[in-house]
């Protein structure tokens, strides 16, 4: 028999978030200490749904290994397909690997290749998000759908904001990024929704040796540190 929904009155959501704000704290607490112990680490996003032997999980295994063999560990979403790649990536170059998973109703789950120590679990989304942009030194973004996005726009936002420090944003494969970014310059730019140099924030690369010439090119002049 299905069960009658439970409509939650006004004050007792007021209850429930006053509780919730402890849990809240807890992965606040729990994730600084953990993330700040790891050291400079960069950040791989992409789509849950790409399986090995595509042409884009592959890609950012090698991305990966080639961040990882460059002294950076790698920070991923801790589940699968770009997330798996990535970690993998890290593992097969002897990198730092960490997860930073989420609970969600599908696609999600931890990959194998996350160091056993470095495998964080998240409730909340926005907790989450601050660990990758507060202790990541540059994201690299992979072929994605809306949470690729999301994590996308909101380091930019952030950055054009100065709310945090610079650092890379590099957008692996043109094939599938370059009609984002004309729409981008032909629409938004155009109706000056953004600034000429907002767009400098982003670089578009297809090739590991790129994306790490970026990264090691943009620290020459900026120090190591987390974000904020």
């Amino acid at each position: 028999m299905r069960k009658e929904q439970h409509h939650k009155g006004w004050n007792e959501i007021k209850t429930n978030d006053s509780w919730a704000l402890f849990k809240i704290m807890g992965e606040f607490v729990n994730g600084f200490e953990k993330m700040s112990a790891i050291g400079p680490c960069v950040s791989v996003f992409g789509s849950a749904r790409n399986k090995p032997g595509d042409k884009y999980y592959e890609l950012a295994v090698n991305v990966a290994k080639s961040i990882a063999e460059a002294g950076y560990g790698i920070i991923t979403g801790g589940g699968p397909g770009i997330m798996e790649a990535g970690n993998r990536g890290a593992h097969l170059a002897g990198g730092t690997s960490v997860g930073l998973n989420i609970d969600l109703p599908f696609e999600q789950h931890d990959n194998p290749y996350i160091d056993s120590d470095k495998s964080l679990d998240f409730d909340y989304f926005f907790v989450r998000k601050v660990m990758f942009v507060k202790y990541s030194q540059g994201f690299v973004v992979m072929p994605g759908g809306f949470g690729t996005l999301d994590e996308l726009f909101e380091a930019i936002t952030l950055i054009q904001t100065n709310k945090i420090e610079k650092f890379p944003i590099i957008l692996v494969g043109s094939d599938f990024w370059n009609g984002l970014i004309v729409w981008i310059k032909d629409t938004m730019l155009s109706m000056g929704n953004i600034s000429p140099n907002d767009l400098d924030l982003i670089q578009i690369v297809d090739s590991e040796k790129e994306v790490v010439d970026i990264i090691d090119s943009f620290y020459k002049g900026n120090i190591l540190s987390p974000n904020f």
